[in-house]
């Protein structure tokens, strides 16, 4: 399954997610290993609250990926990525780009923001990329360092990218 985006049969669909998507979201996320995890009932009310800014991709089928993300409330045209996902079998394939760009037309947000810590290199590479296609400018700065968090958290910086 590692070559299914090269291969000619390979049906890639991505789409706004609908309430029974919740649960292969939060399965998605929770085989990452990586994103941190949250319940079950939250990516219910996500495909129920924010779809229209968020995107699940199906490869033949199959959930493949995600992202979820939100429209800033003091900042309508800002799109703000909380998390991407891609099953282990569909990355490094170009899945998660072409659900930010898919993502990013559909909304028509003028600006993207995300934060990532420092030792995620996929999502560093994703969204600096993301950046340089777009011709926009990119920022990247400290938002939530680790005495503002309870539980040991890593810095998450916060990227800046506008005009998209």
């Amino acid at each position: 399954m590692i070559n299914a985006l090269a291969e000619p049969k390979t049906q890639i669909d991505v789409r706004t997610p609908e309430l029974e998507d919740g649960q292969h979201l939060w399965r998605l996320a929770k085989d990452t290993a990586v994103l941190d995890l949250n319940s079950s009932y939250s990516y219910l009310l996500w495909c129920r609250d924010f779809a229209d800014t968020s995107v699940i991709a199906r490869i033949d089928g199959e959930p493949a990926g995600f992202i979820t993300g939100y429209t800033r409330p003091e900042n309508p045209d800002t799109l703000m990525i909380w998390q991407v996902a891609v099953n282990e079998n569909f990355r490094g394939h170009g899945l998660a780009s072409t659900m930010l760009h898919e993502l990013a037309d559909r909304t028509g947000a003028l600006r993207m923001e995300t934060t990532i810590t420092d030792d995620n290199a996929a999502s560093n590479r994703l969204f600096q990329a993301f950046a340089e296609k777009r011709g926009a400018g990119f920022n990247r700065r400290p938002l939530f360092t680790p005495d503002l968090y309870p539980d040991g958290h890593d810095t998450e910086y916060l990227y800046e990218i506008a005009p998209l």
